[in-house]
């Protein structure tokens, strides 16, 4: 019924017209009929009234008092001032006697008008319940409340389905302001970062002088506190060290050259940017696994749109490739942190290694990087 009749008012209505019906009934059924009237006695009259013991007799009408003639009103007089009213007849009109229920049909009466009533206050709760829970609702004919929401409303189930979830943006691309803090590099990250430094520089000079004059003057502690606060990003203690000694160089890492502090900066924010959003549509979705993510640092460029960069949560190393997603096995190999990819890379120079399919060579006075194996390549640009 509720389908077939839209207005809640009309609903109402009806519910309220029905429990009316119920109670006046059952208040006419239960009055008490009158007894002279069920046994068929006739009225008694006035004689009958004033000789029955106790009973005090209407007093007689008083008459007219003594007056002149010619001012006393006489009855053709007195009829045109008079005034006759009539009640409707449905009001005079007695009452046919009928047989009064007995206390079965009452009960039985008085049940149903009960459920009547706790039906319709059930009918006008259910109502009060679903404008409460379900006001948004739009039935049909009614106007529409906003154009996006009908739309919505009258759109299949599979095409809502369908419809692709809103771009969330990355919070990390849109780090809030903060007062730039300078903070000091561990005394024992410092020692061993240096400490592979100077087996790569030795090589260096020994075998690629162009190389070794290609590394650059060490950074200012400000200045990498500058690009901590405007990326909202903490800096490994391993990569800080690392730009206290030399900020940027030639190729050096797996064939990259080393980003400066502003160039990470920089490179950061082109980055966020072109993507700077949560939610990546390929087959693995999370921070990890999107194009890009503004938890990243990039550390390093190759100039054809690839970089390695640092997990600033987990601190391992990964890369990403022109419209690759990020993967976190750069040459092949997994490398849990920027300290591992500088000893890796001293190893591989003074051993004639490699790093997965990176291996380096002297050339032309020049450090150069080869990959080793063919399918490799591939491998690092689809991971």
């Amino acid at each position: 019924m509720s389908r077939l009749i839209t207005s809640r008012w009309v609903r109402l209505a009806l519910v309220a017209a029905v429990v009316t019906a119920v109670v006046v009934a059952v208040l006419r059924l239960r009055r008490p009929p009158a007894v002279r009237r069920q046994e068929g006695l006739p009225e008694p009259s006035r004689a009958e009234t004033a000789a029955a013991p106790g009973v005090r007799a209407a007093p007689e009408p008083r008459a007219w008092p003594p007056a002149p003639i010619l001012g006393t009103p006489n009855a053709e007089i007195l009829k045109g001032y008079a005034t006759v009213t009539r009640p409707p007849a449905f009001l005079t009109r007695q009452a046919v006697p009928r047989t009064p229920l007995d206390g079965a049909a009452r009960r039985v009466l008085t049940r149903w008008a009960a459920a009547a009533c706790a039906l319709g206050l059930l009918a006008v709760g259910a109502q009060v319940l679903d404008d409460a829970v379900f006001s948004g609702r739009r039935h049909a004919g009614e106007p529409c409340a906003g154009e996006t929401v009908c739309q919505r409303a009258a759109a299949p189930v599979t095409e809502i389905l369908e419809t692709p979830a809103p771009a969330v943006p990355d919070a990390d691309c849109d780090p809030a302001a903060r007062t730039p803090h300078r903070r000091p590099v561990s005394p024992r990250v410092t020692r061993a970062v240096d400490r592979q430094w100077n087996r790569i520089e030795r090589w260096l000079r020994a075998n690629t002088p162009r190389t070794y004059r290609a590394l650059s003057a060490p950074a200012r502690s400000g200045t990498i506190a500058v690009a901590e606060a405007q990326m909202g990003l903490r800096l490994p203690d391993d990569l800080r060290a690392s730009l206290l000694r030399h900020n940027g160089g030639a190729p050096l890492l797996m064939g990259e050259s080393p980003l400066d502090v502003r160039g990470i900066r920089d490179t950061w924010r082109t980055l966020c940017e072109v993507d700077g959003v949560d939610g990546y549509t390929g087959e693995e979705i999370g921070e990890r696994s999107e194009w890009w993510d503004g938890r990243m640092i990039p550390f390093t460029a190759d100039g054809t749109g690839c970089h390695l960069l640092i997990d600033s949560v987990a601190r391992d190393v990964g890369g990403k490739c022109e419209d690759e997603p990020i993967g976190f096995t750069p040459g092949g190999v997994r490398l849990r942190s920027y300290y591992a990819l500088l000893k890796a890379t001293a190893d591989a120079l003074e051993t004639g290694g490699r790093i997965g399919y990176w291996r380096p060579r002297a050339a032309g006075g020049a450090l150069d990087w080869e990959i080793v194996d063919a399918g490799a390549e591939a491998e690092y640009a689809d991971p």
